[in-house]
């Protein structure tokens, strides 16, 4: 249309000007020289006005014809009988077979409020059983977009961690398991551990019965129940809701770690540490996990939190699995992270010149690995330690900075040094020439599918988690309760 607003609007705010003015379709097409039926025709945004008429009806109607275009609704109900033309109009409400029902003045308001409030529903759970994993991707990168935007430092969480720690008197050193059962009592709840989770579950909370729900407590090392009990204990303390969509979960999920790190590594002492070991030249992510008794990754995302708030430096994080491909990054100092076209970085395979890359490939992975690496950005410095998991095999943790930065931590003055081209294609994701004319008719690789890249994202109550098994737990362990 060559107005710049829809024919339904358009045709609605013609009705509300006519209804205002007293005049009926006969009365109002005969001033314009058009019948009746015709002016009802562009009134339910069936039919398209000439320039002309549209003309004469300004004048008639005495309103200006910018005002006539305009592309809002002129009133509370015209607007909803607006949404609810188009809600009926569209491809969704035609697959279910039911007869239109008219946005006309004799519909009564609570009637309308309610068809409209039905068809943005409908649409909702609609749009979110086809959430595709682009759509998960998207919601990612702009979440990560967002989180540089603002040096990954979130002060609200830093407080909210600071204010649950003071409520149970933690104060210095490592946060205990009895600090954070405190903390749970605090909230009404009891932790629980038990061996029958959900197997999509990390945590269940009862809240009807005041349990948090988690794996066995020997689980090794400990942090990771530390970690999750508050992760859990974060929903309620930042009053979270349901998910809506998947960038509210991504959001939510990262919010609960954040609020973890920061009592698991409360801000006045890592502050307190890392300014001390920079003070010192002697900055180390080995060091700082040790002082708070966390995992390797959980310190060094811990140490991207602090760096550029409290440090005056801008740093990079990596995890990468043995596939090479990333699974977490975030940088603020130019690293020319890899991309697709969308901008997501996670699934993207990192450069083989890089430690990210080179330290699986070591020998001796009892202490970290550092590596200066030149690339098209720039130098930088890292620090790369390498781990396990059997559910997802080797992966790497990398904490790197700028070259000009590398001067305040432990291991800047190694020797190892690679030269990294990529983006360039001809770096390490190219085969030379000679493997090329060797290969390239003898050779047939059978990709993996992984089943997940066509499958729609998890939708309902607990995005990713199988609400049926977690309804079945609650019910099989609330008959425990002493």
């Amino acid at each position: 249309m060559a107005y710049g607003t829809d024919l339904i609007t358009l045709g609605r705010r013609i009705r509300h000007h006519r209804r205002e003015r007293g005049l009926t379709l006969d009365q109002l097409g005969a001033k314009v020289g058009v019948v009746g039926s015709q002016l009802s025709l562009i009134e339910n945004g069936r039919r398209e006005p000439k320039l002309s008429l549209l003309q004469a009806l300004s004048a008639e109607l005495d309103v200006p014809m910018p005002d006539l275009l305009r592309d809002e609704a002129p009133d509370e109900r015209t607007a909803l009988e607006i949404e609810l033309a188009k809600a009926q109009a569209g491809p969704l409400y035609s697959t279910l077979g039911l007869p239109i029902v008219p946005p006309s003045r004799s519909l009564p308001m609570e009637t309308l409020q309610s068809l409209v409030g039905l068809h943005r529903e409908l649409d909702r759970r609609a749009r979110q059983s086809i959430a595709t994993p682009e759509e998960a991707r998207r919601a990612n990168t702009e979440n990560k977009a967002g989180m540089r935007e603002r040096a990954n430092y979130l002060p609200d969480l830093e407080q909210a961690a600071q204010d649950a720690l003071a409520s149970v008197g933690h104060t210095t050193g490592a946060l205990t398991h009895r600090s954070v059962s405190l903390l749970a009592e605090r909230l009404g709840f009891t932790l629980v551990y038990v061996d029958d989770l959900p197997h999509s579950a990390r945590s269940v909370t009862d809240l009807h019965n005041g349990r948090i729900y988690l794996p066995p407590a020997s689980i090794p090392g400990g942090h990771g129940l530390r970690s999750m009990a508050l992760q859990a204990m974060a929903h309620r303390i930042l009053d979270h809701t349901p998910p809506e969509n998947y960038a509210d979960f991504l959001r939510q999920r990262l919010e609960i770690n954040y609020f973890a790190a920061a009592c698991l590594m409360p801000l006045e002492q890592s502050v307190r540490f890392l300014q001390a070991a920079k003070q010192r030249k002697d900055l180390s992510v080995e060091d700082f996990r040790d002082a708070f008794g966390v995992t390797h990754e959980a310190a060094a995302l811990r140490m991207t939190n602090l760096a550029t708030s409290h440090l005056d430096m801008r740093v990079h994080f990596l995890r990468v699995g043995e596939d090479g491909a990333v699974y977490k990054a975030y940088e603020n100092d130019g690293l020319p992270l890899p991309t697709d076209v969308t901008g997501a970085v996670e699934g993207q395979p990192v450069c083989d010149k890089w430690a990210a890359r080179g330290a699986l490939a070591r020998t001796n992975r009892t202490t970290e690995f550092y590596q200066y690496t030149d690339t098209p950005a720039g130098t930088f410095w890292c620090a790369t330690q390498t781990g396990s998991m059997s559910d997802q095999g080797e992966f790497s943790i990398t904490f790197g900075v700028p070259f000009a930065e590398a001067k305040w931590f432990r291991g800047r003055d190694t020797q190892q040094r690679r030269v990294s081209t990529c983006p360039d294609e001809s770096c390490c994701r190219r085969p030379s020439s000679e493997l090329a004319e060797r290969w390239s008719t003898a050779a047939w690789p059978s990709a993996k599918l992984h089943a997940h890249i066509l499958s729609p994202l998890p939708s309902g109550k607990f995005p990713g988690v199988a609400e049926n098994e977690v309804y079945q737990f609650l019910e099989r362990h609330a008959g425990t309760l002493s």
